[in-house]
């Protein structure tokens, strides 16, 4: 990999171009467009996507493979000249991932610092002097007094040669930005101001991080885990360093680590959870003209997503097809799509997956689809329906490993012979400013054999007291947006009483053709739990989505709140104070201190703000941001305090935002992070910064000081 070789690129049938690629010294980069071997998140062999099956008959399958990069950057697809030399890559890729996942949070940090260095020795003689030193530091957002920084580069340099060899730009990086506020806090608990004993450290634990029981145990922990010093471990004691690391790593996030993996109970009916939902699943980009792949639907269920939609639409050659109908996005087989999802359905979770199809195919072919979803999925598809077994919905840990089928089903086959149903579906909603001209609603043929292996009905939505007196477990609605937002200002506690008993999906209204998303909050907040969005759309709606969704393993599936499940106590999210058990609380955030590693124009230094932005029900919805620093996006102390009210913490998310200011134009965004109130771990925490994808952007955070009291007094 070292010597470098051609591979040939391939990005569709007809696009194939020899491209030379060659592993970099720093063993972290591969040359041709610099990819980084940190954003690869896996190595697929084979004919593993589109462009390669397109090329299938060209080049054998053992000589393919595809690089797939976190966030939303698209594939990179290779073909090597033989089968040893893709196998070479593949392992040498592989075992270089590997590599990068083991280390410590020290040694990245130490990596980062040198990535840097290598950026900067540009006749690459393995030293820089101080010209060169000031040059870099500027590229990483360092804006520093000169006298300072002068003096500390002499310090760092041991050899007395004018210039710093890699390890002393190390040592000068971390003199230069040494954090005062972490030695303030090592000294506030430090009995003898030079180590934290297990002792200090539990007091520690105890008043700031508000540990309570455990804490002594807990203190020699960490001493083992970060102290860096093994004189220091061996006597059970924590230098700066080692509080440095601690408060640094995942232990030390805002994100309480007993929430991340699985933790909720999952016996409960379907309709106490929120499901993880993606709308028109199938589109990489806007609804118009964006190509439609199976790739989405590999990204979608790579994160966690548990409901995703299907638009199937009459093809050539007896063979139905997936798009955007009746508009310019590409089209893609329905075999291929249902062998993705059977290929990735239960990766990333094992809980069911609800597969939303909206079927505008004739009944041929809709016999094709029926016996595709049977010879694909096999095992997998639930079939058995449950009317009349039961009063309620299954559970996910029921379910689990199982395709459950939304859609259309036949009414009664005695009653409607000829398998005729309405056409209810996003279709018909988009297209209701244009009624039909006979006055009647359009009618679809079904067949019985797709119809029969429906396990959740799509049923029109009439009222909620048709609803509550007629409707079966199984029966779902879906409502556009605009409808959805409709009922919950006319009757929220009759739509949140609705969805302790029934699954109601949302989607985004048709209007929205750029594929921009709603928020999903106001949604969540009547307990709607197929709140579907366009998950290839980055921004605040995805980062609330991801932020809910992050705890409990991944799963896909979130415990809805009591206050949602309860079905003899109404709640109105209009008005929360009316509940019972009603304790709002204070949050403070104080403070701040972050990295970011983003690409700014080269010689421009960020001038950092934070906003916290609080979603919720209507009453905690706040924002609040700091002032901004003048040209310091690497060291910034605020040291400023933002309190908010939560009147019903458990419905509230909190998003950090980190913006550069601009008096002239809009903010550029620089980083976020979004997580649920209820998994915020109180005391001096770090908040690790993720990109606008959604991919961590390390070794970028804010350091806060967050406290949680109960409110006393009037709260009105």
């Amino acid at each position: 990999m070292k010597a470098g070789m051609f591979l040939r690129k391939v990005k569709s049938h007809s696009w194939k171009r020899q491209r030379h690629y060659k592993l970099q010294e720093d063993c972290k980069t591969i040359g041709y467009k610099s990819i980084s071997i940190s954003d690869v998140e896996v190595v697929r062999e084979g004919h593993q996507s589109e462009a390669l099956l397109s090329v299938a008959d060209e080049f054998p399958a053992v000589r393919c493979f595809t690089l797939v990069f976190r966030g939303r950057r698209g594939n990179l697809d290779l073909v090597a000249d033989s089968a040893k030399e893709a196998q070479a890559w593949i392992q040498g890729i592989r075992a270089l991932m590997e590599n990068m996942e083991n280390m410590d949070e020290s040694t990245k940090l130490d990596q980062w610092i040198s990535d840097w260095f290598l950026k900067a020795d540009l006749n690459k003689d393995g030293r820089i002097n101080f010209k060169e030193a000031k040059k870099l530091l500027k590229m990483m957002n360092v804006d520093m007094n000169e006298e300072h920084a002068c003096c500390l580069f002499m310090m760092a340099d041991k050899s007395e040669s004018g210039t710093l060899e890699d390890q002393e730009f190390v040592e000068f990086y971390k003199m230069l930005t040494e954090r005062t506020e972490v030695l303030d806090l090592f000294q506030d608990y430090s009995s003898d101001g030079q180590s934290l004993s297990q002792c200090d450290l539990e007091e520690f634990l105890r008043e700031e991080q508000l540990e309570g029981e455990g804490s002594y145990e807990h203190a020699l922990q960490l001493i083992d885990r970060y102290e860096p010093s093994d004189t220091a471990r061996m006597n059970h004691m924590m230098s700066v360093d080692g509080l440095l690391m601690y408060l640094t790593s995942p232990e030390g996030s805002i994100f309480n680590p007993e929430r991340q993996d699985l933790f909720q109970d999952m016996s409960q009916s379907l309709a106490h959870y929120y499901i993880s939902s993606s709308h028109n699943t199938y589109l990489m980009e806007d609804q118009l003209k964006g190509p439609s792949s199976v790739e989405a639907y590999i990204q979608a269920l790579k994160r966690g997503c548990r409901c995703v939609e299907v638009d199937c639409w009459n093809g050539s050659n007896g063979e139905p097809v997936v798009y955007h109908g009746h508009t310019l996005t590409s089209k893609i087989l329905l075999k291929d799509v249902i062998t993705t999802i059977a290929n990735y359905a239960f990766k990333a979770s094992e809980y069911p997956l609800i597969v939303s199809i909206e079927n505008h195919c004739s009944i041929e072919q809709q016999e094709v689809m029926a016996r595709y979803f049977r010879d694909i999925l096999g095992d997998m598809l639930l079939t058995n329906t449950v009317d009349g077994v039961s009063s309620e919905l299954p559970s996910p840990e029921a379910l689990k490993r199982k395709i459950l089928l939304k859609g259309k089903k036949i009414e009664n086959e005695s009653e409607n012979p000829t398998g005729e149903v309405s056409d209810e579906d996003e279709a018909a909603e988009m297209n209701k400013d244009s009624p039909p001209t006979n006055g009647k609603k359009s009618k679809q043929n079904l067949c019985k054999e797709l119809s029969d292996l429906m396990f959740c009905k799509s049923v029109h939505f009439h009222s909620f007291e048709h609803s509550r007196t007629s409707a079966k477990p199984n029966e779902m609605s879906s409502f556009s947006e605009s409808k959805a937002r409709k009922y919950s200002k006319e009757a929220g506690s009759d739509f949140v009483l609705h969805n302790t008993r029934q699954l109601t999906r949302v989607y985004p209204s048709g209007m929205r053709t750029d594929s921009s998303n709603y928020c999903p909050v106001d949604m969540w907040n009547m307990g709607c739990q197929i709140v579907a969005l366009n998950f290839q759309s980055a921004g605040m709606e995805m980062d609330l989505n991801d932020g809910l969704f992050t705890q409990n393993g991944c799963s896909g599936y979130i415990l809805k709140p009591e206050i949602l499940c309860k079905r003899e106590r109404l709640f109105d999210p209009e008005n929360p104070k009316e509940r019972d058990g009603y304790h709002p609380l204070l949050f403070y955030v104080i403070s701040g201190q972050q990295l970011p590693k983003v690409k700014q124009k080269e010689w421009s230094i960020v001038d950092p703000l934070v906003r916290v932005e609080i979603y919720g029900v209507p009453l905690d919805q706040a924002k609040q941001e700091t002032k901004y620093i003048d040209n310091n996006g690497f060291n910034p102390h605020w040291n400023e305090t933002l309190q908010f009210t939560i009147h019903t913490p458990e419905l509230a998310l909190v998003r950090f935002v980190v913006e550069d200011y601009d008096k002239a134009s809009r903010n550029d965004f620089i980083g976020q992070y979004t997580i649920p109130f209820t998994n915020i771990q109180p005391g001096y925490r770090h908040v690790h910064l993720l990109s606008k994808d959604g991919t961590s952007i390390h070794p970028s955070s804010i350091y806060v000081h967050i406290k949680i009291t109960e409110l006393l007094g009037d709260v009105s």
